[in-house]
């Protein structure tokens, strides 16, 4: 039995030779992976990724519409999904180029069916670790917008009543405890008042 892990897995197929990806597609299925998708095309790539929401999008770095490289920065771009390059070229700077395009992962043709699960795996890990950077970094700004909105409003208070910073902070506390919103919300509402 499979891991149960991988069956969640969903993985569109970029690659515009039929035999190719007919082989990638025998082997992830083989593997316990969902095709959920399959296109001959880099544009098509991008629409499929859009449409159907993979975990992974597996790309040939040649193919025609938009190579895999240029699909690849705008799923990554996006954020729709983990890029895992699929070339028969191995040359220094199309793997920096991959990179710098957002690809997470990268094998190279012809490759073996071992190399294809740890290649698939790698790029679903280093997306949810991209995913979840992201995630905390969001949050982080987001607590010091909020920061930064409600000393701006202790000021306010600060200045309007002549209340000492604590008093003004639980003001405001108090303001948002009764009001049932969160302190940004009153905060935003007093500097509001004050223009």
């Amino acid at each position: 039995m499979k891991d149960e892990k991988k069956q969640l897995v969903r993985i569109v197929i970029a690659e515009d030779e039929a035999i190719i990806r007919l082989d990638l597609r025998e082997s992830l299925e083989a593997e316990g992976y969902v095709v959920v998708g399959e296109t001959g095309r880099g544009d098509e790539a991008i629409e499929l990724a859009r449409d159907l929401n993979p975990d992974v999008v597996i790309l040939d770095i040649k193919m025609p519409g938009l190579t895999g490289i240029e699909a690849a920065k705008v799923i990554s771009d996006e954020k729709i999904a983990a890029v895992l390059l699929l070339t028969a070229f191995s040359q220094r700077d199309l793997i920096q180029d991959a990179s710098q395009a957002g690809a997470l992962a990268y094998l190279v043709k012809p490759f073996q069916r071992s190399e294809l699960v740890p290649s698939v795996e790698l790029a679903i890990g280093r997306f949810k670790e991209i995913s979840d950077l992201k995630e905390k970094n969001d949050a982080l700004l987001e607590n010091l917008e909020t920061r930064k909105i409600v000393d701006r409003a202790k000021g306010t208070l600060m200045d309007q009543f002549a209340l000492k910073e604590r008093d003004a902070y639980r003001y405001l506390q108090k303001r948002a405890m009764e009001e049932r919103l969160p302190m940004k919300e009153i905060a935003l509402l007093i500097l509001e008042d004050e223009a």
